[in-house]
């Protein structure tokens, strides 16, 4: 049995996205022949709500050692409050003194936040460590490209002073990393094309999953759920994650095929409601809507209900076990993959499928394909006629929900992701050690 240093800020009681990697990662990676050990932050030091009940799934066998932070109270008053900027100096103490104590055979970062990243080149020049480096999502996307944080969405200076960091950071990293893996294989070809380097060494596409077992907790402990509507005979069409601002003209598409569903029939219409939960990825309650001011302009605000605050993960499966169908939106971007996608696919409902043609995620959704699973590309002329003629289908049809077994999560369930890190942690063992 090997062992594996899995360095990942997020960890629960951590209950926001970049948390799941390490979570669903950790345990199945002892069943394929690494034992890791999750250095991560104290929760004491998280800003987030804490998630309890996400903690409750993590098991008892996975060893973790936590460390302490800069607080948040004093880095803000200098412009810093990146999780990963702030565990930086504690994360590298506690590598430091734990690599000089005992014998690791590789090292694991997961990102996001990036910041962490920096601490592969510093541990392969210190300890001879082989580390691989997990890249969630892009470092360097269209943000502060094409959009940004101004008034209208366009890039600003912070975006574009964002994006400059990412790429410094990026030089001083991936040329360093012994191995990769990404989220999506379009991912990894644009970081072996920006760094040829990293042609010749390891990787894996390795998509955001899900321990299935997540899914029977969450059915095991039943509750009422504020935001969904409990009238009968309504059909519900939910969607929970964050909507990015490169999802919005996937959104519009999706809310425009109910406009036109209004149009055409609306006495289906009127029994349709869509349900959009954590669209902000904040945890306060005075989050700001994204889906709502959207919805007015095109009309359809009555038969759109949004709750933009996070909310905790098992309250997130309890929402796709409870709709009458679930709606994944893609982005603009081919290579965007939705940590959400996993989720969806093992809530076993009616899935519908928005995203760009040469996604990750449009390729799994029409693999599905069926009575109960629809892709709608977007972009494309016809996408918001398809999204309606969906919505008309099931109202009247109501699909019956898919099994929720791992047939469903083929490559998406922890045992397959961790087969595919281990086999990328197997193939730098040797040669560097």
């Amino acid at each position: 049995m090997r062992r594996l240093l899995l360095i990942s800020p997020h960890f629960p009681p951590d209950g926001s996205a970049g948390t799941h990697r390490a979570r669903v990662l950790a345990p199945a990676l002892a069943e394929v022949g690494w034992t890791p050990l999750v250095l991560t932050v104290d929760a004491r030091d998280y800003e987030t709500d804490l998630d309890d009940e996400l903690a409750q799934m993590v098991p008892a066998t996975v060893e973790v050692e936590r460390c302490r932070a800069l607080p948040a109270a004093w880095t803000r008053a200098i412009g810093i409050g990146d999780l990963g900027l702030r565990a930086l100096p504690g994360l590298w103490r506690a590598a430091r003194r734990r690599l000089a104590r005992e014998r690791f055979d590789a090292v694991y970062i997961t990102t996001y936040p990036v910041y962490p990243a920096l601490l592969g080149p510093w541990i392969k020049r210190r300890f001879g460590m082989p580390f691989v480096l997990d890249v969630q999502d892009p470092w360097t996307g269209a943000w502060g490209l094409t959009v940004g944080g101004g008034p209208g969405g366009e890039p600003d200076v912070r975006s574009r002073l964002s994006r400059r960091a990412a790429l410094a950071l990026e030089r001083r990293v991936l040329p360093w990393a012994d191995a990769l893996t990404g989220v999506s294989a379009a991912l990894l070809d644009e970081l072996r094309a920006r760094y040829p380097v990293l042609q010749t060494r390891p990787a894996a596409a390795v998509p955001i999953g899900l321990d299935l077992a997540d899914v029977h907790w969450a059915a095991a402990r039943p509750r009422a759920l504020p935001w969904l509507p409990a009238s009968p005979g309504t059909f519900t069409l939910c969607a929970v994650g964050t909507v990015v601002p490169l999802a919005l003209d996937v959104l519009r598409t999706v809310l425009t095929g109910a406009a036109r569903l209004r149009a055409s029939h609306p006495a289906l219409a009127a029994l349709l409601r869509l349900i959009f939960v954590g669209t902000s990825n904040q945890a306060r309650a005075d989050a700001a809507a994204r889906v709502r001011p959207l919805a007015d302009s095109l009309g359809v605000a009555d038969l759109v209900h949004e709750h933009p605050p996070r909310v905790p993960f098992a309250d997130a499966l309890r929402t796709l076990l409870s709709a009458s169908a679930v709606l994944v939106l893609g982005s603009s971007e081919a290579r965007y993959t939705a940590s959400k996608m996993a989720p969806a696919v093992a809530s076993g409902r009616p899935l519908l499928v928005v995203a760009h043609p040469e996604s990750e995620m449009h390729r799994r959704a029409v693999t599905l394909d069926g009575a109960s699973v629809r892709a709608v590309a977007c972009p494309s002329a016809t996408a918001a006629d398809d999204v309606s003629a969906v919505l008309a289908d099931w109202i009247r049809q109501r699909p019956a929900a898919r099994p929720v077994g791992a047939a469903a999560l083929d490559g998406l369930a922890a045992p397959d992701l961790a087969r595919r890190v281990a086999a990328v942690l197997d193939a730098v063992v040797p040669a560097c050690r």
